[in-house]
């Protein structure tokens, strides 16, 4: 418990520094001022943070235990297990989502993907590998499967259950990054944005997504955030910086 409210403090703070960056404010085409002083949204972000993924986290650590997934510190995973492997997975897939990005930007519309300014890119990774996974990892997946395995099936199939889930969760987890690029990219609707550069978000984010929920599952919330910290710094912070 006590690594989880560091987690959610961390995440706190972080959401906060990235609104106070000059560098994250530039991203926001054609704004000239905010709707509030920006030490205010700034605590807005870190309040979020804490109410909001607070408390879906705490659900899905409740029902992760009860699924049996491994927990935070499970006695039966190894640090290495814990951190090293899925860091160094996390840099495989950076690299994955990188040629990924070369190969689609023929394709997608809009050439290479944008990043976040560096140094926001650095927060938003952190920020990333926090809040995303407490959402559509620990939470999501946990809620589900415990709903539809446990209560609905009478703890039958929960393997199946959760393959089924996590697929469900990787497809919500790249639509997430819809509004961006409306945002970004001045979409004025979701149906504007070209097919190409929605299969691209859609087959890379999916590609995290399944990993995670697979190392959540088998060593724990941290080897989860791990995997997605790892590789947004290789994809966000190291591609952003090179491209």
């Amino acid at each position: 418990m006590k690594t989880y409210i560091c987690l959610i403090l961390a995440l706190a703070v972080s959401n906060s520094i990235q609104i106070l960056l000059p560098s994250y404010q530039s991203l926001i085409p054609g704004t000239t001022e905010f709707p509030a002083p920006i030490w205010v949204i700034a605590l807005i972000n870190a309040g979020i943070a804490i109410v909001l993924y607070g408390a879906l986290g705490l659900i899905g650590l409740m029902l992760s235990k009860r699924l049996g997934f491994a927990e935070i510190w499970d006695k039966g995973v190894s640090n290495r297990q814990r951190f090293l492997t899925p860091g160094i997975l996390g840099v495989v897939l950076g690299i994955v989502l990188i040629i990924g990005d070369i190969i689609f930007s023929r394709f997608n519309g809009i050439g290479r993907l944008a990043h976040p300014p560096f140094p926001s890119s650095i927060f938003a990774s952190l920020s990333a590998g926090i809040g995303e996974e407490i959402m559509f990892r620990l939470f999501f997946i946990s809620f589900w499967v415990w709903i539809i395995s446990c209560l609905t099936l009478k703890g039958r199939r929960k393997n199946q259950v959760f393959w089924i889930i996590t697929i469900i969760a990787a497809l919500a987890f790249a639509a997430g990054h819809i509004p961006s690029f409306m945002l970004l990219y001045s979409y004025k609707s979701a149906s504007d944005i070209p097919p190409m550069l929605i299969l691209e978000s859609f087959l890379l984010n999916g590609i995290i997504s399944i990993f995670a929920a697979y190392y959540m599952r088998k060593n724990g919330f941290l080897a989860a955030a791990c995997i997605h910290f790892w590789t947004d710094m290789v994809w966000h912070v190291l591609w952003g910086v090179i491209a």
